[in-house]
């Protein structure tokens, strides 16, 4: 891997040297040596097109990369920074910011104002990291904070591009204030239910990442970035030995939740475009007319554990199968922000037949176990999931869960990082969102590993799926200490589609291609697209509340049971009715054969007399 670490390969006391060296006539890469002279991807974007390096770029070029042309207003540029400590050093406070305004051609170290990125409007806030590391002294933090209240007036969403070594030592603890001021600001940008996108770059470290940069609703990064809380050095001396390869890297963020992707610069743009346009979207579905939908014929009986053969094929549709042959839009987001990004979740918001959602999915895979553990997944999954629910709250948005999971993950480190306490937030979270919320049961539903997703408005099933609160093998064993009695069990347990339906678990049964989704996987996501926008149309027009109460009111009532007077009246029915049973057995032993055989006949009523009402 690239380490395209300024502070790595070159010192940490020269960044900024370098950092003006980038816009220079620069004859090769300063990590590969590759001519950039001619190189298109370096003129444009800066950006080495052989090793991938990303060299910083000044707030007014990364201004020009995002916006559309002749879009940008800068906003309170007037703000000037002052000496609030009277700060004596090497150099004086006062004489650095001069010689930092006079190499940037800034007043300070953040550029603020309005534009449009693909003709969305947005406040665009940019870190230079040339102007004294782009650390936040009391006018960075309020330039940051006015950009946010101006979003917030003019109910814009805010585009954060970050480059900072954190806090200004020189303001001393002022400048640790701007830390509590900009994240006060940005928790009112999302009451406002308003988007915050932040981009990382090189470096992005200290007091800005540990308050508004962190509290973005998606969180993008560029390739190779170092990012983390506290400086690479201080980690080194606090470790007492060298880092990982990837230890401080965009990448690693990734790989542990906290960030969504990690993305080239060429394709910011586009990228931050496509999310806005998901974000904003102000339209719904409407039905034109009645839509027939074909209805699944009962299944026989002993077909349990054929499904449970269906869903388990290797070729069965999986939830990415789903989602990308039915929305034209998706942007996956990655992590908890806490712990981990788990492949066995995937969330993200797309549209399906024009209608933006929010889907949340399990994800098994087609590569076998170690790709995405079967669709087992871990606490960070289901904490991922409740991220991306608090999301669609924020932005009303439909929610579509996806449901393919032999269970959750039962190993020892999901134990240890609270998988319990994971299932049941999302459970709790799902009962009372103020959306609609439609499950998908495509594969395997697995105990409660599946239900965390599946406390829905109404519950969908594909034909051949399956629904079990243990698999088949596991509960033959339990029951009979015989895993070869799973075909009976299956049959015992009605885990199938229809099964479920008269039970009142399911709502829909979706019909699958015959021979199985597997069999035409673009046939089986048109049907279920179908069936889904069906749904959607329904569901969506009742008001917050009405779903909420309706989602209670199902759960609640979900089971059957009786008192326990009921249950002696019809146990003692069930001995009178079998006692009867065997005295007429006895009783037919005495009788002829004929008069066993013969059923007596009911007389005809007379023409005479009228017929008898009874």
């Amino acid at each position: 891997m690239v380490r395209s670490f300024f502070e790595r390969f070159i010192g940490r006391h020269k960044v900024e040297e370098v950092e003006s060296e980038a816009f220079a006539e620069m004859e090769s890469c300063l990590y590969c040596g590759t001519d950039l002279f001619s190189s298109e991807p370096f003129q444009h974007h800066r950006v080495c097109p052989s090793c991938g390096f990303h060299y910083t770029l000044p707030a007014g070029a990364r201004i020009e990369l995002l916006v559309d042309e002749g879009s940008f207003k800068e906003v309170n540029r007037s703000l000037a920074s002052l000496d609030p400590l009277s700060f004596s050093g090497e150099a004086s406070y006062k004489k650095r910011i001069f010689d930092a305004q006079k190499r940037t051609g800034l007043p300070e170290a953040v550029v603020t104002g309005l534009c449009q990125i693909e003709g969305n409007p947005a406040v665009i806030i940019v870190l230079d990291f040339g102007f004294l590391g782009g650390s936040m002294g009391c006018v960075v933090g309020e330039k940051v904070a006015l950009a946010f209240e101006l979003a917030i007036q003019r109910k814009l969403p805010v585009i954060a591009v970050v480059s900072s070594g954190g806090a200004r030592v020189q303001e001393g603890v002022l400048s640790l204030m701007q830390m509590a001021k900009t994240a006060a600001v940005a928790k009112r940008l999302h009451g406002a239910g308003l988007p915050f996108i932040c981009l990382l770059t090189n470096p992005t470290t200290g007091g800005v990442y540990a308050s508004f940069a962190n509290l973005a609703d998606i969180i993008i990064a560029e390739p190779g970035a170092l990012i983390g809380f506290a400086p690479l050095k201080v980690v080194e001396q606090t470790e007492g030995k060298p880092l990982p390869e990837k230890a401080h890297s965009a990448e690693s963020h990734l790989e542990h939740g906290m960030i969504d992707c990690v993305m080239e610069r060429t394709q910011h743009r586009a990228l931050i475009s496509i999310i806005l346009e998901l974000l904003s979207y102000e339209y719904r579905l409407a039905r034109m007319r009645r839509i027939l939908l074909r209805e699944v014929p009962p299944a026989r009986r002993e077909a349990a554990w054929q499904s449970v053969q269906l869903t388990r094929h290797e070729r069965r549709p999986t939830s990415l199968d789903y989602i990308g042959r039915m929305t034209s839009n998706f942007v996956e987001l990655h992590g908890d922000r806490f712990y981990g990004d788990d492949g066995a979740v995937i969330c993200g918001i797309g549209d399906i037949g024009g209608e933006v959602v929010m889907i949340v999915a399990q994800e098994r895979g087609h590569g076998g176990a170690d790709e995405r553990n079967l669709g087992r997944a871990y606490p960070e999954g289901f904490r991922k999931a409740q991220r991306a629910l608090k999301l669609a709250e924020k932005y009303k948005l439909p929610v579509i869960t996806f449901i393919d999971t032999p269970g959750a993950y039962p190993g020892l480190e999901a134990e240890e990082r609270g998988v319990g306490n994971a299932i049941a937030n999302c459970l709790a979270l799902m009962s009372d969102l103020p959306v609609p919320i439609i499950s998908v049961i495509i594969g395997e539903g697995g105990s409660e590993g599946a239900l965390a997703l599946g406390m829905a408005n109404s519950t969908l099933m594909l034909e051949n799926a399956i629904f079990s609160v243990v698999p088949p093998e596991r509960a033959a064993v339990i029951l009979y200490r015989d895993a070869a009695k799973a075909e009976e069990v299956a049959l015992a347990l009605r885990i199938t589609a229809q099964d479920c339906k008269q039970l009142g678990v399911v709502d829909v049964v979706v019909p699958e291609p015959k021979g199985g989704a597997h069999s035409d996987p673009n046939e089986a996501a048109r049907l279920l697209k179908r069936f889904l926008l069906n749904e959607l149309v329904q569901i969506q027009r009742l008001h917050p509340r009405t779903l909420v109460k309706e989602r209670y009111h199902k759960f609640r009532h979900m089971g059957r049971y009786s008192s326990r007077i009921s249950v002696a009246i019809s146990r003692e029915r069930a001995q009178i009715q079998e006692y009867l049973s065997q005295r007429l057995g006895e009783l037919k032993e005495f009788l002829p054969s004929k008069a066993v055989e013969v059923p007596l006949e009911k007389e005809e009523p007379s023409s005479e007399q009228p017929e008898s009402k009874e």
